[in-house]
Formats: C-alpha cells, sequence, structure tokens
C-alpha cells in the first residue's frame, strides 16, 4: 500500500526562505495578517486530514469506483465521510473573499494544501477542486442576483460545482459545441443537449450540484464567439429535480471513484452568467485556475511517488552494489543507477513544488498587489505561467510515477504496491483541462507571438533576474537563458513567413521554459543553502540535500535544453506529412 507523509519541511522551505512570502504578505492590505505561523498552522492541519481521512480511502475507491444506481451517482465508501469533515472544518471557504463569507487567505495556501489532497487520493479532490475556480467565474460575470443565490453554497461547501464544456463531436474544439439555450418568459433558459467528460457530474457528497455550461442562443454565430456560459443547478427553486439527466458514468483507465458523467440536458432551468455570446470570456478565471491545479495534481503524484520509491528502495535488498562492503545484497538505494534514478524523481517534485507555488503567488499578487504595475505585470506573467505549469507538472506526476515503478519492478505492477494505481491516476493530468498540446501551442502560438514576443522577452528577464548573482550554477542557467531569448527572436521573425513553425516547436519550447524556470528555483534554493551553511544554522542534513539536488538538476537536468534546442532547429526546416499508415 502507499505511504504518504506531507512534505511540511520543503513546503516551508519554498514558502518562508525561497519566496519569502510572509513579507510580502505583510505589504498587501488583504493579506496583512497572514504570517508565517498561519501558514504552518494552516499546512500543517490540511496534512493529518489528508493523511486521517484521505489516504485510507484511496485504494479502496479506486477498487469501488463511482456508481450510477437508477438517476444518482454514489461515491465510494469513505468518500461521504471525508467531505462532511472536510466542510465542517472550513476547508472550502479558505480562499474566497471574506465579504462573501470566506476566510480571505492567499491562493497560494489553497495551492499548498490541495497538493497534499492530491497527493493522498486524487479522485476525491477532484470532487471539491473546481469550488474556486467556480467562484471565481461567478464572482467575476454573473449578476448580482446570481451571486446572492449562488456564492454563499460554494463558500461554504454546502454545494458543489461541475464545468461543462465537452460534448461527443466538441473535446478541444469548443467552436463545436451544439447544446441550445432558450429564453423563458421569466428570464431564465432551457438547455438542450449532452455534456460528456463531466467531473463530478453526480454524487452524493452535498444534495445540490451547480453545473457551469457553454450553449448556444438562437442567435449565437457559429464558433467559439457564439458561446454563452449558464448556471443550472440539480434541483429548482420550487424543490423539483431539473431537467438535467446522467446517461452514464464512464469506467476510466484512472480516478475511478471521480464520478466521470454523461449529462444530459432536457430543458433544463439555467441562467445567464454574463453578456450573451461571451462565455469563454466569462469561464476564463476559472479556467486558469482549473489548470493550475492540475499542475499542483501532478506535482502531489509527483512527491507521493518519489516518496514511495525511496521507501522501497530503502527497504528492498538486491544484487550488490559496486561499493558495498560485505557479504550478502545492497538495498537497492545504494545501486547507482537507482539512485540516479530516485534523485530525478525528488528534483521533478520539488522544481514542481517551486513553480507551482511561484504561479500561485503571482495570481495573490494580479489581484491583491498594493501597486497597480505590480499587480499588472504578474497577471501578464501568470498568463504565461499557467500553461506551463498545467502541462509541465502534469507530466512530471506521470513520468515519476513512471519510473517510481520501475524501481518497485515486478512488485510496483501489482496492485498491492498502490504505485500503479498512481501511475494510472496521473495519466489523466496531461489529457484534461486542454491537452498538454493545446496548452503548449497556448503558450507559443496564442500568447508568445501574438506581441512578437514581447511578453516572452518579458519573462526571460524576470528568469535571469531571480538568478542570484552567487549561485554556483548560475553561469550555466544564464547560457541557457540567453540561447532560449535568441531562439525566440528568430522565431518571431520566420513565423511571419511559416504559419505552421509555432505548432511544430510548441511542444518543445514549453519543455524548455519549464527547465529554465524550475533552474532558477533550484538556483535560488542553492544559493539560500549555501547561505544556511555558511552561518552554521541547524537543519544541515536538509540544506546539504537541497544543494546536492540542485547541482544534480543543473549538471543531470538542465542540458534537456539543448536537445529541445536541437530538435526544434530540424522542426524550423522540415516534419513530414502523414498520409498512410505506413
Amino acid at each position: 500500500m502507499l505511504s504518504y507523509h506531507p512534505p511540511w519541511r520543503d513546503m516551508r522551505f519554498v514558502i518562508e526562505e525561497l519566496l519569502e512570502l510572509p513579507r510580502q504578505w505583510s505589504e498587501m492590505p488583504a493579506f496583512s495578517g497572514v504570517d508565517a505561523t498561519i501558514a504552518r498552522e494552516l499546512i500543517d492541519q490540511a496534512g493529518r486530514f489528508a493523511c486521517d481521512y484521505l489516504l485510507p480511502c484511496n485504494a479502496t475507491g479506486d477498487e469501488q469506483g463511482a456508481r450510477l444506481e437508477g438517476r444518482d451517482v454514489y461515491t465510494p465508501r469513505g468518500f461521504p465521510e471525508a467531505y462532511r469533515v472536510f466542510q465542517q472544518n472550513g476547508w472550502p471557504s479558505l480562499p474566497f473573499a471574506t465579504a462573501d463569507g470566506g476566510q480571505g487567505l492567499p491562493i497560494l495556501l489553497n495551492t499548498a494544501i490541495y497538493e497534499m489532497f492530491l497527493a493522498t487520493n486524487h479522485a476525491w479532490s477532484m470532487y471539491t477542486a473546481l469550488l474556486l475556480p467556480a467562484y471565481e467565474s461567478l464572482s467575476h460575470s454573473a449578476s448580482p442576483e446570481l451571486r446572492a443565490r449562488y456564492l454563499s453554497k460554494i463558500v461554504t461547501g454546502e454545494w458543489l460545482v461541475t464545468m461543462c464544456l465537452s460534448e461527443p463531436q466538441a473535446g478541444s474544439d469548443l467552436g463545436l459545441i451544439s447544446t441550445r439555450a432558450v429564453p423563458q418568459a421569466d428570464g431564465s433558459h432551457a438547455l438542450s443537449g449532452t455534456k460528456i467528460f463531466i467531473s463530478s457530474g453526480d454524487h452524493d457528497l452535498t444534495h445540490d450540484i451547480l453545473h457551469l455550461v457553454l450553449a448556444r442562443l438562437p442567435d449565437a454565430v457559429p464558433g467559439p464567439k457564439g458561446l454563452s456560459l449558464f448556471v443550472a443547478a440539480k434541483w429548482r427553486e420550487d424543490g423539483s429535480r431539473n431537467g438535467i439527466f446522467v446517461d452514464g458514468v464512464e469506467k476510466k483507465m484512472g480516478v475511478k471513484a471521480s464520478a466521470t458523467c454523461v449529462l444530459r440536458f432536457d430543458g433544463a432551468t439555467a441562467w445567464l452568467v454574463g453578456e450573451p455570446h461571451r462565455g469563454l470570456a466569462a469561464m476564463f478565471p476559472m479556467m486558469n485556475s482549473a489548470r493550475l491545479l492540475s499542475g499542483v495534481a501532478g506535482l502531489g503524484e509527483a512527491e507521493t511517488a518519489y516518496q514511495n520509491a525511496w521507501r522501497y528502495a530503502s527497504e528492498r535488498h538486491q544484487l550488490r552494489a559496486v561499493h558495498a562492503r560485505g557479504p550478502g545484497p545492497s538495498a537497492l538505494i545504494e545501486h547507482p543507477a537507482i539512485r540516479r534514478l530516485l534523485l530525478t524523481l525528488r528534483a521533478r517534485a520539488e522544481g514542481s513544488r517551486f513553480l507551482c507555488y511561484q504561479v500561485a503567488h503571482l495570481l495573490d499578487q494580479s489581484n491583491h498587489a498594493a501597486d497597480p504595475q505590480q499587480r499588472e505585470r504578474a497577471q501578464r506573467l501568470a498568463l504565461l505561467l499557467t500553461p506551463i505549469v498545467k502541462a509541465a507538472i502534469t507530466t512530471a506526476g506521470f513520468d515519476n510515477a513512471s519510473e517510481a515503478l520501475q524501481i518497485f519492478g515486478g512488485h510496483g505492477y501489482l496492485r498491492d504496491s498502490g504505485i500503479e494505481q498512481t501511475l494510472r491516476d496521473a495519466r489523466i493530468g496531461p489529457i484534461y483541462e486542454g491537452t498538454n498540446q493545446i496548452q503548449a501551442i497556448d503558450l507559443l502560438a496564442r500568447k508568445g507571438l501574438a506581441d512578437g514576443a514581447a511578453g516572452l522577452n518579458e519573462l526571460f528577464d524576470w528568469i535571469d533576474a531571480g538568478v542570484p548573482a552567487q549561485a554556483a550554477h548560475g553561469s550555466a542557467l544564464r547560457q541557457h537563458i540567453g540561447q532560449m531569448r535568441d531562439f525566440t527572436r528568430d522565431i518571431a521573425e520566420a513565423a511571419g513567413g511559416d504559419a505552421e513553425l509555432p505548432l511544430r516547436i510548441a511542444d518543445d519550447y514549453l519543455a524548455a521554459m519549464a527547465l529554465l524556470l524550475i533552474g532558477q528555483g533550484f538556483a535560488r534554493a542553492d544559493a539560500l543553502a549555501a547561505r544556511a551553511a555558511g552561518q552554521g544554522r541547524g537543519d544541515a542534513d536538509f540544506y546539504g540535500a537541497k544543494r546536492d539536488t540542485a547541482r544534480f538538476f543543473v549538471e543531470f537536468m538542465l542540458p534537456e535544453v539543448n536537445a529541445r534546442l536541437t530538435q526544434m532547429r530540424a522542426a524550423r526546416v522540415w516534419l513530414p506529412q502523414l498520409t498512410s499508415a505506413t
């Protein structure tokens, strides 16, 4: 079975030392009362909840799955109880504005607690993870009447929410959505159509469920510009069941306890959110928050995979390491090949934590920084970093799970180990909330080159400025930053004559940018750890390991930037067409 220990020490290191968030919070009026003590207490409590309630029902939830009985869906044993404790302890209200009944705490802290929730039970966490995205969408775009009707239900966790986008013919291409919304005399709309892949589409955790639905009004133009956003509850205000039917619960490779539903809207009563035909704009805050949380799921799985691989490699004795003294087999962790794998897993997990927390803080700055110019800059950077976090960190979660299973060997392939479930659960990350290929195209083609690469150049400046002058490996990182900056300038010029060029290289470009960003984090961590050692502070083992991991990343993982540049230069010239299967 899987084990998990909340990585409190490294979380505190990133929050308090690497990003210096308590100091930055003190400069934001909205967070002036939040300090390191409050952050530690919240994270400690969340870790205990994750270990006491979520981890115990993770494997059983995978075995039992979500089940449809009649018109209703039921979650596995332990899920409802965990949700009751989650709600009673006030976890849903953590990041919401105090004016709406929330606790008004940073998105960063919500990100940190969800790292542990998703690490211990990805499927359960999917039921609750859309509370913040839905709140942001409604608070930005809904009418005062709708906000008064629904926000308190979300803030308290009395109701849970869904995001209804995909249809059988409309997955990544939302312009193909055909669900219709017909205006009614009372100001509502009647929704008709079928939505697929709807996470938490129905369940028994809350009595009511709020569905945010993209649909078309009768006068809508074709394509994405004709979409409007609507909100529909499971139950009408008069107590009758709304016209929302569960036509099936998907049988999936992983996250089996998450009810992925086919929802049929048959004249369902719904209300328009925001302006007609501006549905994507109204849903935009929701999609960005959901993509950050997708990355956080990858972080949680990367950490769980590393911890369990390290434990197994420490306990399992096989073969004999070259440097081992005395007769008998050695622990796997003594073998260089396994040691290198474990260092890779650790570097991915710690680097992913830095990047996820950095983006969460930028979102906090974009909303609450005292300086308007700082808010605007944080928003620009967050828009570029969100697709990187979603794509790179979900990939890291899956890669860590796969390589952790390799360390387990044949035992990892068996269900008893638990690591095969982590691998299956992690595989959805690169697919949902916009596939990782779409994230890469969003970064480079839609955002990065749309302004002549001005935003990307600002990002390069920001990465470069964050590398400490005294960082032991700073020169290597700056060399890679310079290479990527020069390459970006070249493709910005070349894309004018080759519209397909950004699409051919987008995946490699995003991966290389993620390496630079994580490299900045390790450069800063190395400088901090060196200073701590020089000052004779405690935690010598922790800071020594941090320096080892930073050096390992720079020498063993950062050179992948060169490989990505090589592939992008080749793709500038040629990529064959596929005209047949052979």
